[in-house]
């Protein structure tokens, strides 16, 4: 397509628009420096085929985030930090623990991050698996939302509900899938730079550099690359600085350095079959600010760490995929192998210490491996005159993890675990083969039902079925019921399920029904887990007219059945009896339940030239059945409100609001054993304002200022008299960011 430049007066009346980005964006384009010629509109390489999943994307539960929304909206670091605003997720930790609250993680419907699969391209990305799970069902970890740079994401498809049943263990709650630019048909290719500058000293910077590079290298063969380094400074060890005199502050903020290279080889051998070839690279490591599984005690060799790395996740991943067009349908054939090396500090195993660095530590690696090989067919039928896309696929995966010192732990106290050696092995590995079947059916012009039914036979959970129904049906022209179910599971982690793996506690860490007797208490791996299994259900109406309006309400309801836990009942005891002895186990049942809405009003040039988009998310219910308990540290309710107004081709201005209500931790018990009423940290909301301005068709510039209002809210993690509080993270104040594009 051509790219006309807009006239003198539209970009005069861009600059001079009364707002609080006009000044900085006039800065900027001052500073861009020469103009550069628009290149040739890319060739159109792939054809797209309609499958079942594609009409599953339409569900009320499906979101895309473009690279226009990224570009607008920039995250300093993680990519988790744009996905968060769409309806239905927010960030929490796994439990509703507290611990390394400001690693919090994707969170879609209440289910936990551990029940959101992060795929890249559509495969899997699994290396928060190599970092060990502690005894309150937390990782120390980042999770695997930030592979990936912005600058190379084409959108984000997120999936939540029984529309992600299909793609089986981990995706119980929903399926994020970062999908990356291709290669284009024109040499093309982009710089980007990306600075973030808090306004407070004791807050932590980013700065990022990226660039991309795409064309082709003979008629039949191309090619893209994308690389990227990142710097986020971590927060001051005094940020969170109200406690008492010889008391170590909780952690803010980490930060982190990454490094990313990205290649991709096509060849198109002819008009109906392409290979691609992929390698990626990528590197995190940690910037130290204090972060440490027990907080709030004392521990100088901790801080003198601060501003070191203490953990290096190295990820490397290969895949070679192979697509077909034929009369009959489409073909998909994908081959891929994945390592992560995750090289840390070594941490403490046991009661007070667990996941806080020991004293003159070394450094420790588990390696954690996957190879993958999957593929689908799709199939456009017309059977007794009923249009249909019938999808059928099948997988297999064999993971296997190296955690040497994992298994460190002494056996010994008490007089020692009946039976339990010191051979115990750090390595444990699963392998899951599955088969899945797809049938999407337009039944008239009202009708769209697509049934499903996934298969997993799993070498630890043994055999899992997956059946889902996604139904649509038009009540009116603009007018549609949409609905689904599905069985969604969770195979244990390879942690859970290594019986050499245990976590020990001389007391205040023992179950509350269940204190100690004198030697502690003992939570072991077990190899006889199931699997976590949960019924998903949604139902709502969508109102789509072709004006620009939109509106949608969703109700969701989750029976989550078995889930995985540091069990309650004393399984045996040590060999003087005053030890207990408990494993990892399948707790009863929890409920997870909510509603999510989307408002779109067009309110100049049908939503061209200014638009107002909401959407809200409310937790009735997230709660394990037997106790009572939060599942999650979550909000009552989270609204995200923009305000989108584009007054020329040439200008772009956001202004954004998220709302987050009440949030209520778990009950604990303090180092008496006495229980601690739940604490809540009450409601807030945050704003920010965002600019672009296209120099050329070639040279963009952005800038943006985050927490408009200055609302800052800091971690307490303990309180007094030992219960866990609700304010397990920071909330970061006021920040300015700016960003610079140049292309080719």
């Amino acid at each position: 397509m051509l790219h006309h430049s807009p006239s003198r007066a539209s970009a005069r009346a861009c600059l001079l628009s009364r707002t609080p980005l006009a000044a900085a964006l006039s800065l900027l384009v001052l500073a861009a420096g020469s103009a550069y010629a628009a290149a040739p509109a890319p060739t159109e390489l792939d054809t797209v085929h309609v499958t079942a999943e594609q009409v599953a994307r339409q569900a009320l539960g499906a979101s895309v985030i473009t690279a226009e929304d990224i570009e607008r909206m920039p995250p300093a670091n993680d990519l988790s930090e744009v996905i968060r605003r769409m309806p239905g997720i927010n960030l929490t930790g796994n439990t509703a623990a507290g611990a390394f609250g400001n690693f919090r993680q994707i969170n879609i419907r209440g289910m936990g991050p551990e029940n959101t699969l992060i795929l890249v391209d559509g495969r899997p990305v699994s290396s928060r698996d190599s970092v060990r799970m502690t005894r309150s069902g937390e990782r120390n970890s980042r999770g695997d939302s930030n592979w990936v740079p912005a600058e190379a994401v084409e959108r984000i498809e997120v999936l939540r509900g029984p529309a992600a049943a299909r793609y089986g263990s981990g995706a119980s709650g929903g399926v994020v899938n970062i999908i990356t630019r291709k290669p284009t048909g024109d040499l093309t290719g982009s710089l980007t730079l990306f600075g973030s500058q808090a306004e407070h000293s004791e807050e932590g910077e980013s700065q990022r550099v990226g660039f991309q590079l795409s064309g082709p290298l003979s008629d039949h063969l191309s090619f893209r690359l994308f690389g990227s380094a990142n710097k986020t400074e971590p927060d001051s060890l005094m940020l969170n600085k109200d406690f008492a005199v010889g008391v170590t502050p909780p952690a803010g903020r980490e930060g982190v350095r990454n490094r990313d290279i990205s290649g991709l080889l096509r060849y198109d051998i002819n008009e109906q079959h392409v290979l691609e070839l992929d390698a990626n690279v990528s590197r995190q490591g940690n910037i130290y600010s204090g972060e440490r599984g027990v907080s709030g005690r004392g521990a100088q060799h901790l801080n003198n760490l601060y501003g070191s790395e203490t953990n290096i996740m190295l990820r490397r991943s290969f895949g070679l995929t192979h697509r077909g067009s034929y009369r009959w349908g489409t073909s998909r054939l994908t081959a891929a192998y994945d390592q992560t090396d995750n090289t840390r500090l070594k941490e403490g195993l046991a009661g007070g210490v667990e996941s806080s660095i020991s004293v003159n530590a070394g450094f420790s690696t588990s390696e954690l491996t996957s190879a993958r090989v999957e593929g689908e067919i799709n199939l456009p039928l017309n059977w007794g005159g009923i249009e249909q896309v019938l999808t059928v696929g099948v997988e297999h995966r064999d993971v296997e993890l190296d955690d040497p010192y994992s298994v460190t732990q002494s056996a010994s106290a008490g007089g020692g675990i009946p039976g339990m050696g010191n051979d115990r092995s750090g390595r444990s590995e699963q392998q899951f083969t599955a088969v899945f079947i797809e049938d999407n059916l337009n039944i008239g012009e009202q009708w769209t039902v697509t049934p499903g039914l996934r298969f997993d036979h799993h070498s630890v959970a043994g055999n899992e079925f997956s059946p889902s129904l996604n139904l649509q049906y038009k009540l009116a022209r603009d007018w549609a019921i949409k609905g689904g179910v599905a069985r969604a599971f969770k195979a244990p982690n390879l942690y859970q399920a290594n019986p050499g793996y245990l976590y020990y506690t001389r007391g205040n860490g023992c179950p509350v029904l269940k204190p100690s007797l004198g030697s502690g208490c003992y939570v072991l791996g077990n190899a006889n887990l199931g699997a976590e299994t949960s019924l998903n259900k949604e139902i709502g109406i969508e109102w789509a007219p072709d004006n620009g309006w939109h509106a949608s309400v969703t109700y969701f309801h989750n029976d989550y059945k078995d889930k995985i836990v540091s069990g309650q009942d004393v399984i045996a005891y040590t060999a003087d009896t005053r030890g207990q002895i408990f494993q990892w186990a399948n707790a009863p049942e929890a409920l997870v339940r909510g509603a999510e809405g989307n408002l779109k009003v067009p309110l100049v040039g049908k939503g061209e030239v200014l638009s107002w988009n909401t959407n809200v998310t409310w937790m009735i219910d997230n709660k394990d059945k037997r106790s009572g308990q939060p599942l999650a540290i979550i909000p009552e309710y989270t609204i995200n409100t923009f305000l989108d107004w584009q007054p020329n081709e040439r200008c772009v201005f956001m202004l954004t609001g998220t709302f987050f209500g009440k949030q209520e931790s778990a009950t604990r018990s303090n180092t008496t054993g006495a229980l601690v009423e739940p604490d809540t940290r009450e409601a807030y909301d945050l704003w920010s304002l965002s600019g672009q301005y296209k120099v050329t068709p070639k040279v963009r510039i952005g800038a943006g200022l985050n927490n408009v209002f200055d609302k800052r809210l800091f971690r307490e993690v303990t309180k007094a008299g030992g219960g866990a509080s609700a304010a397990t993270y920071n909330e970061s104040g006021r920040s300015y960011w700016a960003r610079l594009t140049v292309g080719f």
